[in-house]
C-alpha cells in the first residue's frame, strides 16, 4: 500500500507542483488549503506524513502543528513558510514540528527531506523488530520498540522528540551532549544556531518525568556543556 501524504499549501501552485512529485514517487496524496479544515482531516484519515504550510487561512501551521501533537498525533511533519524570520523556524520546531523548509525551496530538496524523515521513521519502527529494547530505571521505563515511556507505571505522554532525547540520554547515561550535538542526532542534520530549540524540549520533558524541577534526578545539567542522563541511577 502506498504511503498516504497530507499536504496543507494554501497556494494551489505550489500544492499542485508538490502533488505531482511526490504522486512520481509512489505516495498518495490529499490537499488542503485551510488549516482549520486540515486540522480535522488529520485527525480523521491517518496519513504517513504531514506538509503543513504556515501562513494559512483559517488557523495557522503552527496552531494547527500544536494540536496535532498536542492530541498525540505522531505523524512526521514538514513545515513550509514563505517567510524566513528565526522566530518561525523556533516556533515550529518547539511545537514538534519534525523538519522545517523556507519558501522558495527546490522540489528536489523537499522530496529528499520528506525521504529522509521517513527513513528515520521507519528505522525507529523497525529497530525493535527483532530484539525488543526496554530501559528500566527504577521507577521510570523507556520502551524503545513501543516508543512508550513510563513512570510508577503511569504512561507518561511524550512528543516525537522529546521520547528521542529522552532514549537517546537513557541509553547513554553519564554521556554528556551538548545542544548542538543534540541537535544533529535528534534533528537529523544540522540546525546551526537553534541550540535553545533543545532547551525547550529537554524542560518540556523535565516537567513530565521530575518530581522536583529544581532538583532533577532523570535529566541532569552539564555546566558548560550541555546535558546528561543520571549514571547513578542503577538500570534494572
Amino acid at each position: 500500500m502506498n504511503k498516504k501524504v497530507l499536504i496543507v499549501e494554501d497556494d494551489a501552485d505550489i500544492s499542485g507542483l508538490i502533488e505531482i512529485h511526490l504522486k512520481d514517487m509512489g505516495f498518495d496524496t490529499l490537499i488542503a488549503d485551510r488549516g482549520d479544515t486540515a486540522l480535522e482531516i488529520a485527525l480523521t484519515e491517518a496519513f504517513d506524513f504531514i506538509i503543513l504550510d504556515i501562513m494559512l487561512p483559517g488557523k495557522d501551521g503552527l496552531e494547527v502543528c500544536r494540536e496535532l501533537r498536542a492530541s498525540k498525533l505522531k505523524t512526521p511533519i514538514l513545515m513550509l513558510t514563505a517567510r524566513s524570520e528565526e522566530i518561525d523556524k523556533i516556533l515550529g520546531l518547539e511545537m514538534g514540528a519534525d523538519d522545517y523548509l523556507t519558501k522558495p525551496f527546490s522540489i528536489r530538496e523537499l522530496t529528499a527531506r520528506v525521504k529522509a524523515i521517513l527513513r528515520r521513521t521507519e528505522d525507529q519502527s523497525d529497530s525493535g523488530s527483532v530484539s525488543r529494547e526496554i530501559l528500566r530505571y527504577g521507577e521510570l521505563v523507556v520502551d524503545k520498540d513501543k516508543r512508550k515511556v513510563l513512570l510508577r507505571n503511569e504512561r507518561v505522554d511524550l512528543t516525537p522528540k522529546e521520547f528521542d532525547l529522552l532514549a537517546l540520554m537513557a541509553e547513554n547515561p553519564g554521556k554528556s551532549y551538548s545542544r548542538e550535538s543534540l541537535l544533529n542526532i535528534v534533528w537529523g542534520y544540522e540546525f546551526a544556531g537553534y541550540e535553545h530549540t533543545v532547551n525547550s524540549h529537554i524542560n518540556r520533558l523535565r516537567s513530565k518525568i521530575e518530581v522536583d524541577l529544581s532538583t532533577p534526578k532523570y535529566i541532569l545539567t552539564s555546566w558548560g556543556v550541555g546535558y546528561r542522563f543520571n549514571d547513578e541511577l542503577n538500570q534494572d
